[in-house]
């Protein structure tokens, strides 16, 4: 009844999603910017020797050998060094990232299955392209049971799924602005070409899209590429990237995307279509739980009260600050039309803790959320609003488009302790997300500093046991 949101870089972690999975939901580790996610924890040292643990076990053993020694530092960084950074990718390059993805999403998807089980889920964002295929294999590998994927259109993906799980070749069409009319691009991967012998037997994981439109229900259960097995139904009061409202784009006095009975998915419709479907966005109460099962959900997808328990990968020190002032009902969140390169709304944390209000320079050396385009030479490159003002005008971009964006690859690094150190002597700041529920988790909270992931499911389930 329960699933755990799949959320931000390494919030939603092999722990978080371990220990949901062992009480009986479905626990999800996210898989975005999960390579780099593994590199850096590589470069620490490999605390507690977990990645290396689960490395041990990846079905290609000279993947794994080229990554241990390419990152792996037994004593962990120098003070203030920087982590060494991955290529970002390139379209029509050399495959050289492809295996470090496949390995980053095994070893998450292995550690969160490792004693027990209990079904282990992934999330992706689908607007992050290039990693998607490898990403959806290397989770393969490891056994994942479910894949949810938001954030654009992912109806290539079920066809992908049905190829890779015979180790087939699989594709994606690979959206890039100023295509000329009739002109499509691909990603691929072959599988085959990493086997030497016969490959071990996988199985297909459920595929579940995030939706927030039954136009887009609809299609994804009619027209998609292959199977759907659900829909997770996400509401704009969901933490981290929302889908912008229907039709033309109105802001509220504090600057917000205002949503209306247009944006509302017709539950009627929805039960039509046949298939189980999750209710999230504002979901994290035994009210809304009970609320869901009566409209015909199978239950809810829930991430903000699970962002902050002990198990969660947000920073210690984060999790302390942001609680505590939400305890006192001085945190706010904020749905910010501006802060995500991508143009799509984000939930932004307004607080006054460490980090809260730190500048940070423009750059663009992660490259997760860059949009692909087709150059004037008819070359496909990349561009990022988030990144130095005269690189991206340089690249045809507009200054109009960079005003108020943040570079939120190397933000949500920070939240999880795996922030770079610049060449200043600081650090990267944090920039946090969270649904709108963290502006009433004192409830929750109830006089606690602190919770734990079984906190949040009894809470939950309290009502409908």
């Amino acid at each position: 009844m329960i699933i755990q949101g799949g959320m931000g870089v390494a919030i939603s972690d092999w722990r978080l999603a371990q220990t949901v999975s062992r009480l009986g939901q479905l626990g999800v580790i996210s898989g975005t910017g999960i390579d780099t996610v593994l590199a850096r924890r590589l470069q620490d040292g490999d605390p507690g020797g977990h990645m290396r643990r689960a490395i041990a076990r990846f079905p290609l053993p000279q993947i794994a050998e080229d990554a241990l020694k390419r990152y792996f530092l037994p004593e962990g960084r120098q003070p203030g060094a920087p982590y060494k950074l991955l290529p970002m990718y390139r379209h029509g390059g050399t495959r050289s990232g492809e295996p470090l993805l496949m390995l980053a999403a095994f070893v998450e998807v292995y550690l969160a299955k490792e004693g027990h089980g209990g079904p282990v889920g992934m999330n992706l964002l689908t607007k992050v392209q290039h990693p998607n295929l490898a990403l959806l294999y290397g989770a393969m590998l490891a056994g994942v049971d479910a894949i949810l994927m938001g954030a654009g259109i992912p109806r290539d993906v079920p066809a992908a799924l049905d190829a890779m799980a015979e180790h087939r070749p699989a594709t994606m069409v690979f959206e890039v602005e100023g295509l000329p009319p009739g002109v499509s691009e691909h990603l691929t991967i072959d599988p085959a070409i990493y086997w030497e012998g016969a490959p071990p037997e996988i199985r297909r994981p459920l595929f579940l899209p995030i939706i927030a439109s039954n136009s887009l229900a609809t299609m994804m259960a009619r027209k998609a590429s292959g199977r759907v097995d659900g829909f997770i139904i996400e509401g704009p009061t969901a933490g981290g990237h929302n889908a912008p409202p229907r039709g033309e784009m109105q802001l509220n006095e504090r600057g917000e995307p205002m949503y209306g009975p247009r944006d509302e998915v017709d539950l009627a419709k929805i039960r039509q279509l046949g298939l189980p479907f999750w209710l999230a966005g504002g979901a994290g109460s035994p009210e809304r739980l009970r609320q869901a099962l009566a409209e015909g959900a199978a239950g809810i997808q829930v991430g903000t009260l699970f962002a902050y328990c002990d198990e969660s990968g947000l920073a210690e020190n984060l999790k302390r600050a942001v609680l505590a002032e939400a305890a006192e009902g001085k945190v706010s969140v904020r749905t910010d039309p501006r802060a995500s390169p991508t143009g799509y709304p984000f939930k932004v944390v307004e607080w006054s803790g460490e980090g809260a209000a730190a500048k940070r320079a423009r750059v663009c050396d992660l490259g997760y959320l860059r949009t692909a385009y087709r150059t004037a030479g008819g070359q496909i490159a990349f561009r990022c609003a988030s990144e130095p003002l005269d690189t991206y005008v340089a690249k045809g971009g507009t200054l109009e488009e960079t005003e108020g964006r943040e570079c939120l690859c190397n933000a949500l690094m920070a939240n999880v302790a795996l922030g770079q150190a610049r060449a200043d002597g600081q650090n990267e700041p944090p920039l946090l997300t969270s649904g709108d529920d963290l502006r009433v988790i004192g409830t929750f909270l109830a006089g606690r500093t602190r919770y734990t992931a079984a906190d949040v499911i009894d809470y939950l389930l309290a009502g409908v046991r």
